[in-house]
């Protein structure tokens, strides 16, 4: 069977966030409809849509396919806009941040479930401006050995440029060790555990969320979990599979700059 092949990405993943000029006014922190919502950390390719459809197949958390909040922008249209906000004590970030909230707050009271779990890849890039708009939200950062990584985009572009995806590898991996070394409290998993031993890695998911494990967790082919298509996560045979498969492991042929193996080192891999 032919291997999936994503669409070339300029990603939207690489592009800059627009910062807030120097001097502007900053809105307070607006009340949220969402306190506590968890994100899942994770470089792309590392098995975060695994993870999504186990924790959505639990009767009291809904993980819904990306939803890529941050692409998700306000525009404020005339000179006037910023001064009318300003005067509701509203900026752009916070009127992002407030339509971010009642998205997942929508998406939430939908379900009828009582948590909401996002795991949208890029989330990982700017984990900061998520840690502002929910000072009381919950991460799980998952991890994947970096060459593995490498190894996976490489296999999944049509015209693999080796360079752009070790940068992207690299990207991703400094900002999930920020993540690990900053988010006190976070709940690190790795996707080599979380295959090899599910039930021992949901079980420690489940204590952190604060929810009783559920054994239906580790049949999500059983469940609902929307389309798999390109762009909402992983679309593969092996996740429509509906079974939990063996983590591939890195290619020792893969080439990984010395920051890259470093960091697999921090990470408890082995690294020849």
């Amino acid at each position: 069977m032919a291997q999936a092949v994503s669409p070339p990405r300029r990603s939207l993943d690489a592009m800059p966030m627009q910062r807030t000029p120097k001097n502007a006014y900053v809105a307070p922190r607006a009340p949220r409809l969402v306190d506590s919502p968890v994100f899942v950390l994770s470089s792309v390719r590392s098995g975060s849509t695994l993870l999504r459809v186990l924790l959505n197949s639990h009767s009291k958390i809904r993980a819904p396919h990306e939803m890529h909040l941050r692409t998700l922008h306000v525009h404020l249209a005339r000179d006037f806009t910023a001064d009318a906000m300003k005067a509701l004590e509203l900026d752009k970030d916070e009127l992002e941040h407030v339509l971010w909230d009642r998205v997942l707050h929508l998406e939430l009271t939908r379900s009828g479930k009582a948590i909401i779990v996002d795991k949208t890849p890029p989330n990982t890039l700017i984990w900061p401006r998520l840690q502002r708009c929910w000072p009381d939200a919950r991460y799980i950062v998952l991890l994947r050995h970096p060459g593995a990584v490498v190894t996976s985009l490489t296999n999944r572009r049509a015209d693999p440029d080796h360079e752009q995806i070790r940068r992207e590898v690299l990207d991703y991996s400094e900002r999930l060790e920020e993540a690990r070394q900053q988010l006190t409290g976070a709940h690190v998993i790795t996707y080599e555990e979380l295959t090899a031993d599910p039930e021992t890695v949901t079980r420690g998911l489940c204590d952190y969320l604060k929810v009783p494990w559920e054994p239906g967790m580790l049949e999500y082919g059983k469940k609902d979990h929307g389309t798999f298509r390109p762009q909402l996560g992983d679309w593969s045979e092996t996740i429509k599979s509906g079974r939990i498969q063996s983590a591939r492991p890195a290619d020792p042929g893969a080439e990984l700059s010395p920051r890259l193996v470093e960091l697999a080192r921090e990470w408890g891999y082995p690294v020849d």
